[in-house]
């Protein structure tokens, strides 16, 4: 029993969050009131005396602080305690109010031995006995197995970010990246796996602190090859510090996956088969002495994912240039059957060794690999000229018939190298690392003409692309005293981008620039840092910081079709943190932060896509980036069992990204121009429930206002829209006897408002039963996906004075599942030096939908 409870308290960072105590208070940070004292300490009573105890916890033999310790003050009369409270993440702790006495401080903590300091007398006039640090020695002790018991929360606020701990989720299983964020407060992830936060597309997602250059292609591609079952937990950081690279606008997401710091062996594997998925998952750790070794591997397959595409556009002329005095010059309509096969895996190697006390190396090397297939069947178009009556003109008509086949494929490498030199003043630091990134893709599709002009024609476009960098990080971290913290750094990232792209008719290739060229894109970050973190009158922390970045561009074809020269730019990109700590617990959080955001590959293609010849999408090379100024205010609070997070921002987008449509007969074509400002006024609400032991409530909604506009003064392309968009999440999980568990979810999405029109919304449930054997070493799982709404329609309309589209995608999503999983090995806990995690993070491009906009049903 006493080895369930230990690894209970190690697997529940409830009890963490519940254990940071502000200075005045007996209460640690973010417990209600009673809750989250050190086990058998009381309420305390109201205090007469002014004395004050402080310390901080370490660690007898790395010196390293001891986080959360449980600290008491106990009666020697009794023995029984009298007031207490937790070490903070520092190791820190304070007493407050203490009355007039002789007491014995005592300190425990899980894996280590108690400390008893007897003999600490407060006087009458209220005398603070500051004990410096305080040295606990560590217990090993091994394990036969691993028992976890009890509920971990599943959403967790933090000082500077929200985390969501996805392996507590059973819903999940069996799929990938995609599905977990849709559970993640402040998160809307659209069903072709495409993600905002607080409604900005514009965000960086890593994996592991670590960026890939999957994901500076399409983060829909990145989160698809990440197996469900492989991540840990993901954490939403909406006000990035300094340290972190100038890009992400709309803030950083980091995706944590599994990963065991144990000692010994485990290998755990898991299998998950149903009506629309498949999925296979294998996670593996060694380790021995000073060296560690992990392996994890995951493959997905989708399938028999049937759905529907339908479009209607009219095209227009202005009269006299005059937006209100227009005439239709075509009307057209289309529609589609559409399939989907997918199969996605991801593949890494980590390992690790421990030179000495304060020297370490990490390397780790990951394969990320998709083979896409998505298909238009019979791809019927039809459209009507308008004709002149002045001119006799006659109406025409057209109509063709063709099947649309899009192969998108893609293999990522990503392979790192750190060396981590830690000092015995605690928490001073430095390290250095080195990232190679390489993402090769293809992205090709085919038209076979079947009916109407080009009949028997075979039109093919052909794009390998493939996304290079290097990087070289270091950063160091220092106390300069007690209450403060310097950090600086710099960085350098040498980024090649190359697109080589062919269309061909019936074998023959086209000319033009954006049917057939190589396009080259060389790009290099050079960026310095630094940061500042103060802790002022105990309960305010203030970390201000400022970060320069140089960026340099070099754009080319290579048939003598050269890019306008792209001039070099420097940016400076302050950042402020302030946060307090109530004396009830609650916080009480305030941030700016001014980000940049570089266009990605997908903005700056050139190539021509045109699977469906009536939305065409390219390319601009000459984009530059844009520019944002977020403001936050947050406050979290408890209310009984209740944890509760509110939030407020404005966030102000300058020479913004936007689509501009244009017409060309019947086409609509979408290009790329920095000519819009974003502005979004908004707030998000998110509460975590323990209703009992068994049951427990997650939920949230985001809610903002959107003001988009182009700023064009050409009245044929000026736009601006406005609107609310609304979106929220429902997670419920109960725990039954003899190891049967139940959750269920639900998410929806409201309208998207977009420059020239909205995007429909729409909503997904799914329900998870789960039965674990084998002392919980295994376990086997039902799950079902909207099972009362196997069809669904997604309406989408695009408003201008040029054009008025309106398209339907139809969906059937319905699905059923089987999970299985079971762990193998033997483990036992092992102290070992604490570690800050580092890894380098490339937050520097501005991602958007899908890879290929208005791709006309494949969107």
């Amino acid at each position: 029993m006493k080895k369930q409870v230990l690894l209970l308290l190690l697997a529940a960072p409830t009890t963490l969050a519940l254990a940071q105590t502000p200075s005045g208070s007996g209460r640690p940070t973010g417990a209600p009131n009673g809750a989250g004292r050190p086990a058998g300490l009381s309420a305390p009573q109201p205090q007469s005396g002014t004395g004050r105890v402080t310390g901080t916890v370490v660690d007898a033999a790395t010196k390293q602080p001891v986080p959360y310790a449980t600290v008491v003050l106990l009666s020697p009369a009794t023995g029984k305690p009298v007031d207490g409270t937790s070490a903070d993440d520092s190791g820190k702790f304070s007493i407050p109010r203490v009355a007039a006495g002789t007491y014995t401080l005592q300190v425990s903590f899980i894996g280590y031995k108690n400390v008893d300091k007897p003999g600490l007398v407060i006087t009458d006039d209220g005398n603070t006995i500051n004990l410096g640090s305080v040295s606990v020695e560590s217990t090993a002790q091994a394990l036969k197995e691993v028992v976890v018991e009890g509920q971990r929360a599943l959403i967790e606020e933090k000082v500077d970010r929200t985390v969501y701990n996805a392996e507590k989720d059973e819903t999940t299983r069996g799929g990938d990246a995609t599905d977990v964020l849709r559970r993640v407060p402040m998160l809307s992830v659209d069903l072709d796996g495409n993600v905002s936060l607080r409604g900005s597309s514009n965000i960086r997602v890593l994996i592991n602190n670590r960026p890939s250059t999957i994901s500076a292609n399409s983060i829909a591609d990145a989160l698809k090859q990440i197996p469900a079952d492989q991540i840990k937990s993901v954490e939403v950081i909406t006000s990035p510090s300094a340290k972190y690279d100038a890009e992400g606008s709309g803030g950083i997401i980091n995706i944590v996956t599994k990963q065991n710091n144990l000692h010994g062996f485990t290998l755990d594997t898991r299998l998950s088969g149903g009506l629309r998925s498949a999925n296979l998952g294998l996670n593996a750790a060694y380790r021995t002495g000073k060296m560690g070794f992990s392996l994890s591997g995951g493959g997905r397959a989708q399938y028999n994912t049937p759905g529907r595409f339908e479009n209607e556009q009219l095209s227009y002329r202005l009269l006299n240039n005059d937006p209100t005095n227009r005439e239709a010059i075509s009307r057209s309509s289309q529609q589609a059957d559409t399939r989907q096969n997918n199969v996605f895996g991801r593949y890494s190697l980590g390992w690790d060794y421990d030179i000495n006390k304060y020297n370490f190396l990490a390397a780790s090397v990951q394969i990320g690999q998709r083979n896409g297939t998505s298909y238009q069947d019979d791809l019927r178009s039809a459209t009507t000229f308008f004709g002149d009556p002045a001119t006799g003109t006659a109406d025409t008509f057209t109509s063709s018939s063709r099947d649309v086949k899009v192969l998108d494929n893609s293999t990522t490498l990503d392979a790192t190298l750190s060396y981590t030199r830690t000092f015995q003043k605690p928490r001073q630091e430095f390290s250095v690392l080195g990232q190679y990134s390489r993402n090769v893709r293809t992205n090709n599709f085919t038209n076979a003409i079947r009916e109407g002009q080009g009949s028997g024609d075979f039109l093919r476009n052909i794009n390998d692309s493939y996304n290079e960098e290097y990087t070289l990080q270091a950063d160091y971290i220092t106390p300069i005293k007690e209450n403060q913290i310097l950090e600086f750094g710099a960085k350098d990232i040498v980024r090649r981008v190359n697109s080589d792209y062919t269309t061909l008719l019936n074998g023959q290739p086209q000319e033009g620039r954006g049917l057939s060229n190589i396009f080259t894109y060389d790009q290099n970050v050079a960026a310095a840092y630094a940061a500042y973190t103060l802790t002022l009158l105990k309960n305010y922390t203030l970390k201000p910081g400022l970060r320069y970045e140089y960026t340099s561009i070099n754009a080319d074809f290579k048939n003598e079709q050269r890019v306008d020269p792209i001039p070099s730019y420097a940016v400076l990109v302050p950042s402020v943190n302030l946060s307090r700590k109530l004396t009830n617990g609650n916080l009480v959080k305030a941030a700016y932060n001014r980000r940049i955001q570089r266009p990605s590959l997908q903005f700056l293609n050139p190539n021509r896509q045109a699977s469906n010849p009536l939305l065409v999408t390219v390319g601009n090379p000459t984009l530059k980036p844009e520019y944002t100024n977020n403001y936050e205010l947050a406050y979290n609070t408890f209310v009984k069992q209740t944890s509760l997070n509110f939030s407020a921002f404005v966030r102000n987008t300058t020479g913004s990204i936007q689509s501009v449509r244009t017409t060309s007969l019947d086409t609509i074509i979408t290009r790329f121009r920095n000519i819009g400002t974003e502005n979004a006024y908004g707030g998000s609400l998110s509460a975590n429930v323990n209703i009992n032991k068994k049951f427990t409530l997650s939920g949230g909604t985001d809610v903002f206002y959107a003001v988009l506009d182009n700023n064009s003064s050409d009245p044929a392309f000026a736009a601006r829209n406005t609107g609310v968009v609304m979106s929220g999440r429902l997670i419920a999980s109960y725990t039954f006897e003899n190891g049967w568990g139940f959750q269920s979810f639900a998410f929806y999405r409201g309208r998207q408002v977009q420059l020239q029109g909205y995007q429909g919304g729409f909503g997904i449930y799914s329900l998870s039963l789960k039965k674990d054997f084998a002392e919980k070493r295994g376990s086997f799982g039902l799950g079902a996906d909207n099972f009362f709404t196997p069809e669904f329609k997604i309406r989408s309309r695009i408003e201008s004075p040029l054009l008025d589209q309106n398209s339907v995608n139809v969906l059937r999503r319905a699905g059923f599942r089987v999970n299985l999983s079971y762990r193998l090995g033997k483990l036992t806990t092992e102290q070992r030096p604490t570690r800050r995690r580092r890894a380098i993070s490339n937050d520097d491009l501005k991602e958007g939908g899908s890879s290929t906009p208005d791709a006309g049903g494949q969107q």
